[in-house]
């Protein structure tokens, strides 16, 4: 067995990079701003709301609901999901450009991101959007 592959504590380790900086690493080093993070949260807030929003008016209205069937097979499912999908993507990069070095209070991002969750889980609720197409 070759010597280069016997592990000898005694022998002296190679200096890490931590070790050679002149002074500690302090914590702003490692702080990154919480923007991209708040624009995913909102961006998935704003989709769930949009699908809740088109359930609704695709049970209300024949006109909405035809055109947003984009395959006859899946019906206006296949409109009401692209329509999200479109929404959380065009958001989600809006938001994180916007938002790439900035720090908004997450704490109020996530209870915007929350309500527009409850609003769009409320609209896909069938009882709901039935009682609102009458």
């Amino acid at each position: 067995m070759s010597h280069e592959f016997v592990h000898d504590p005694a022998a002296k380790a190679p200096p890490h990079a931590l070790e050679s900086r002149a002074e500690p690493f302090a914590v702003a080093d490692f702080v990154r701003p919480s923007g991209p993070a708040a624009a995913v949260t909102l961006a998935a807030g704003f989709a769930s709301f949009t699908l809740g929003l088109l359930s609704v008016l695709t049970a209300a209205s024949a006109s909405v609901s035809d055109a947003l069937t984009l395959s006859d097979r899946v019906g206006n499912l296949s409109g009401l999901t692209t329509t999200a999908a479109v929404v959380f993507f065009a958001s989600w990069g809006l938001l994180a450009i916007a938002w790439r070095h900035a720090d908004p209070p997450l704490v109020r991002v996530a209870a915007a991101a929350g309500g527009l969750i409850a609003l769009g889980v409320l609209g896909t609720f069938p009882p709901f959007f039935n009682a609102i197409a009458g």
